[in-house]
């Protein structure tokens, strides 16, 4: 028998084939040169042609347990050899022990859960299970907001990427609490009244939900006045609207908390996960609800599934995921290092002119860039860039940092496995790459 050699494609034919032969999201494809990625380990990664970076954003938020943990790559390679996939209709022992096992972590008396294949359809479902055990046809989101690429979810949606997809109707989006860098973060008070009067102006019979961000994510890590989530709720209560708490980004200890309702122990009727279910290791995501939402389905059919529905791999990834938080107690090293991140955050504010603001809740954080400390003119227009911004994120892949670099923000969100020394290094890049906004700031 004789074995063909297959040679390894270079960094470039990696990066080019991919380009041609696949659809890049979120791009004009023109131009496009991706790197080509060969290896992680920890809060590292290396391209094929052998550099390493620092992730500060752990990916797209969502690699919690760092890279390369063994607890959930055996998970999964042991579930391959006994079952690798059964029909949803189908009951297997690790869709058993993760649903008793989000039951015991998730908040108050969430118990059950639907199972998809990411926060995009978790969302998806949340906002039909809440119409149709409301049967009314609003929702409610806020501006400031991301909950997915697909039909309601992207509907839902309140930052531009929804304007290019508006095709289906029944959102209203509110304002949120934070109204930029300019004008800051209003009362808990203030926002609630605004919410308020929306929801008499829409008619509460007719909103079956309210879904939001307990904590924004890519639209600045935007977190909001004490008090505000717990108005949020009792308005909810009080109109009989289901409060969806999207936690497909702050889910699984990223906030230093399990979940960011936890901070102000806040249970929502719908809770939506994915991201750091697995740590990203293969694609999973889960609507919660609480009992009183789920009973709905014990004598009426529950119009939606999905083929990979409760896929016994990324059941057995799950598992394997909340194992290596517990043991390593990763939601409690968000938490601590949480505090280093911050002081590094204050460190940068005092330093550097161009830093307007920091914000950070563990290890969710983000830098919001100024061109004019007195008049808080962000260094790039929303929905915008500038030459400035565009310097700064090539310094940061120059000098081996990756995170997300996205308006005049600058995330620093690295996986809950990272060490101070970890951190020290990532925030020394940073310092340095902020010179380039100083120099905007005097000018």
């Amino acid at each position: 028998m004789v074995t063909e050699t297959v040679k390894a494609l270079s960094a470039e034919e990696i990066s080019d084939l991919c380009v041609r032969h696949t659809l890049y999201d979120w791009s004009a494809q023109a131009g496009l040169k991706p790197m080509a990625i060969a290896s992680a380990q920890g809060v590292h990664f290396h391209t094929v042609d052998g550099r390493r970076f620092i992730d500060f954003n752990s990916q797209l938020m969502c690699v919690n347990a760092g890279y390369g943990d063994r607890r959930i790559i055996d998970a999964i390679k042991r579930q391959a050899e006994e079952l690798a996939y059964i029909s949803p209709f189908m009951a297997t022992e690790p869709r058993a022990r993760l649903g008793r096992k989000l039951a015991e972590l998730l908040p108050g008396d969430i118990d059950k859960v639907l199972f998809t294949l990411g926060g995009a359809d978790a969302n998806e479902n949340a906002i039909k299970i809440a119409r149709t055990v409301t049967g009314r046809p609003k929702i409610l989101a806020r501006y400031r907001s991301y909950h997915g690429s697909m039909g309601s979810a992207m509907q839902a949606t309140g930052d531009p990427r929804r304007w290019p997809n508006e095709f289906s109707t029944g959102v209203v989006h509110v304002l949120d609490p934070y109204h930029g860098i300019q004008r800051g973060t209003d009362s808990a008070e203030f926002a609630l009244a605004q919410l308020e009067e929306t929801i008499q102006l829409e008619g509460p019979q007719t909103i079956a939900a309210f879904i939001l961000e307990p904590i924004t994510g890519t639209n600045g890590i935007l977190i909001p006045p004490d008090g505000y989530l717990q108005g949020v709720r009792e308005l909810c209560d009080r109109f009989g609207i289901l409060l969806i708490c999207d936690e497909v980004m702050t889910g699984f200890g990223r906030t230093g908390r399990w979940f960011a309702v936890d901070h102000w122990n806040v249970v929502p009727d719908l809770i939506t996960l994915a991201k750091g279910l697995t740590s990203s290791y293969v694609p999973l995501g889960a609507v919660g609800m609480r009992p009183k939402v789920a009973a709905y389905f014990d004598d009426h059919v529950f119009y939606g599934g999905l083929t990979y529905n409760s896929h016994p791999l990324l059941c057995a990834a799950a598992l394997g995921a909340i194992q290596a938080y517990e043991e390593d107690d990763m939601v409690g090293n968000a938490r601590r290092m949480g505090a280093v991140l911050q002081r590094h955050h204050e460190k940068l504010q005092e330093r550097h002119p161009c830093v307007g603001a920091t914000r950070s809740i563990g290890l969710f954080g983000a830098l919001e860039l100024v061109r004019d400390r007195r008049t808080l003119e962000p260094l790039a227009p929303f929905n915008g860039t500038s030459p400035e911004m565009k310097a700064i994120g090539q310094a940061l892949l120059d000098a081996g940092l990756y995170t997300f670099v996205r308006w005049n923000t600058i995330m620093t969100n690295p996986p809950l496995c990272i060490t101070e020394a970890e951190l020290d290094e990532g925030f020394e890049i940073l310092d340095t790459a902020l010179e380039i906004g100083d120099q905007a700031v005097g000018s």
